[in-house]
Formats: structure tokens, C-alpha cells, sequence
């Protein structure tokens, strides 16, 4: 694991799980006296007099590592580069009577977007090169919702999530040339990034992994012609908290279709949504579908292939033309 430090993954290790989860899925958790309950995984219970989660159906406690990669699909690497950035490891404080453990409040950190490149040439042209379509960036320029900016000294795209006020509330980076992916501290995950509708009052809403897929999407129904008018929203992983609060925000939403990413992460925490938002009352009578990519992991290659066979068409229509003139 050559991207990482030792002291990336002892970080990261010692990263305290109810903080990560009460900064950026606390709509997850339902609060039992001082104890917490997970609402996805309701054997997965934090010990507030021992200060540690215990999974009851697994037998076994788990870390803020054990949960990215168990529970969210992350792979080793992606945990230890999300939890990294996440502020530094509560330590546990006793008082000089040696009683249980006493717990500090979370603090969390201020919001502020990264500053903007003024010329973003090279964040267009890496959504280019992805195959997303020029009138597609554009609008999200417009929008404020995609910018160029620089992160630990590398050129970074910014996506942005925005509050019914216009106001940034999220934002995650992409290396333009590394394989740099995090999310601003102090985001709330609450207001992912989200493409609205070409007109408004939709009461449609597709549901995506990252802001790419999301921006593929529109593309691919520009590039064939889908008649389909809606929200286009990124949970910026598996987690729901982005969607319950977005459907709590737009109680007029009578769709909801799941495009998350082909492999088992992605079919999995799809199917999991779902039963999520059937149990829930206030969201009971969406229509909800399950539609990963029929072709490729995600919608950003889906994408990207549909532009490959495009362009051999093309190439071949040409050679026919050529053959037929000689």
C-alpha cells in the first residue's frame, strides 16, 4: 500500500466511530438512553459505559475501519484515506476517581468550500476526457455546483452540494491527476452534491455513488434521447443519510430509482435502501427501483463505453462510405 503512511492507518484506526457517524451519518443513528442504535444494522449497538461498538450478530466490536469496509463496501486504502482526514482520535479522558470514562462533546469543524481556480481548464477537460457533455458542465458551472481548486498542493475538481437557500453545505474533491477522493470537513452530508431537474416541479429522483455517475447519467440520456425530467443526487458513497434528507426536503417525490454501482457493495446497500425506505411511513408509498448499470461498474463506464461504440460506428459507416466511393 504504497499511498499510505503508518501514521495514515494508525489515524485512522484510532478514528472514534460515534464521532465519524454523528458527523457524517447521523441519520443513522437512533438514540437509546446514552446508548446509540444503528437504523440499517440494528445489532450494531455503541456502549456508552464502555465506549466502544459491539456488533451483536457478528459477536465482536468493530472500528471506524471495520465499518467503512464491512458495512460501506471501502476497500482497505479508500477507509484509511476517508477517516485520515477526519480530525484527530477522541482520547479518552478518566476522572481522578477512576469512574467511568467520560466522553468530550463532538467538535466540529466549520464549513468553508475551497477557493476557485478562476480558469478551470484543466477540471473541464478531465470531465471531458470522462465523456461528460460539454452543456452538462457548463450548467454545473452556472450553478455553482463544479469548480476547479487546489488540495494539499494537487489540482482538484469540487463538487458542491447546496441547501434550498443557494447556500454551499457539501463539498467533495477528485484529483484531476491522482486518485485523490475526500470529502471537506465540516460537510454536511445532509446536502450532497445534486443535479436538479432541465424544469422544474419533478417529482422524479435517481440516486447515484459519486457526483460523476450522476453528470454520466444526464449524458447518456442526452447522447439517446431519454424523455426523463428529475433530481439527480449523489450520496457520495452507499450511505443514505443524502437521500432521507433530501426526500425529507422534497416530500413531493413520488420516484425514486437506485443507480448504484454494479458489484456487491453497490447491489447490496441498493437492496438495503430500498427495505429502508419501504419500512419508513413517511416514504412508504415511493415507487422505488433497483437499476445498476447493465454494462460496466458504474454509470461513468457505462458511459464511456457507449462513447467507444459510438465512435466505431462512426469509423465503420466512414470506411463503408469511403469503400463504396471508390
Amino acid at each position: 500500500m504504497p499511498s499510505l503512511t503508518q501514521e495514515q492507518i494508525i489515524q485512522a484506526r484510532e478514528t472514534d466511530l460515534l464521532d465519524y457517524l454523528l458527523s457524517h451519518e447521523s441519520g443513522v443513528l437512533k438514540r437509546e438512553g446514552a446508548n446509540y442504535r444503528h437504523r440499517e444494522h440494528d445489532s450494531l449497538v455503541y456502549v456508552a459505559s464502555k465506549n466502544y461498538w459491539y456488533w451483536n450478530s457478528r459477536g465482536r466490536k468493530i472500528n471506524a475501519v471495520d465499518y467503512l469496509m464491512e458495512i460501506r463496501g471501502y476497500s482497505f486504502v479508500d477507509a484509511v484515506e476517508r477517516l485520515a482526514g477526519c480530525g484527530t482520535p477522541t482520547v479518552s479522558h478518566y476522572t481522578a476517581s477512576g469512574s467511568r470514562e467520560q466522553r468530550k462533546p463532538v467538535e466540529k469543524k466549520p464549513f468553508r468550500l475551497p477557493w476557485v481556480k478562476r480558469c478551470a481548464t484543466f477540471a473541464v477537460s478531465y470531465l471531458q476526457r470522462r465523456g461528460v457533455h460539454s452543456d452538462i458542465i457548463r450548467r454545473c458551472m452556472q450553478l455553482g455546483l463544479f469548480y476547479e481548486s487546489r488540495y494539499n498542493n494537487e489540482a482538484v475538481c469540487v463538487f458542491v452540494g447546496r441547501d434550498d437557500t443557494g447556500t454551499g453545505r457539501f463539498a467533495c474533491v477528485r484529483g484531476i491527476a491522482g486518485d485523490l477522493k475526500k470529502d471537506i470537513s465540516g460537510s454536511d452530508k445532509r446536502f450532497s452534491f445534486c443535479y436538479p431537474p432541465d424544469q422544474p416541479g419533478s417529482r422524479h429522483l435517481a440516486v447515484f455513488e459519486a457526483p460523476i455517475d450522476a453528470l454520466s447519467h444526464a449524458t447518456l440520456q442526452k447522447l439517446e434521447g431519454w424523455q426523463w425530467n428529475g433530481y439527480r443526487l449523489s450520496l457520495g458513497g452507499t450511505s443514505p443519510v443524502a437521500l432521507v434528507a433530501f426526500l425529507e426536503r422534497h416530500p413531493e417525490i413520488t420516484r425514486v430509482a437506485l443507480y448504484l454501482d454494479n458489484d456487491l457493495a453497490g447491489r447490496v446497500n441498493a437492496r438495503k435502501i430500498k427495505a429502508l425506505l419501504k419500512s419508513d411511513q413517511r416514504f412508504s408509498k415511493i415507487r422505488v427501483s433497483v437499476n445498476p448499470p447493465r454494462s460496466g461498474k458504474d454509470y461513468n463506464e457505462k458511459l464511456q463505453r457507449t462513447l467507444q461504440a459510438i465512435r466505431e460506428e462512426k469509423h465503420a459507416s466512414r470506411q463503408k462510405q469511403a469503400a463504396v466511393s471508390i
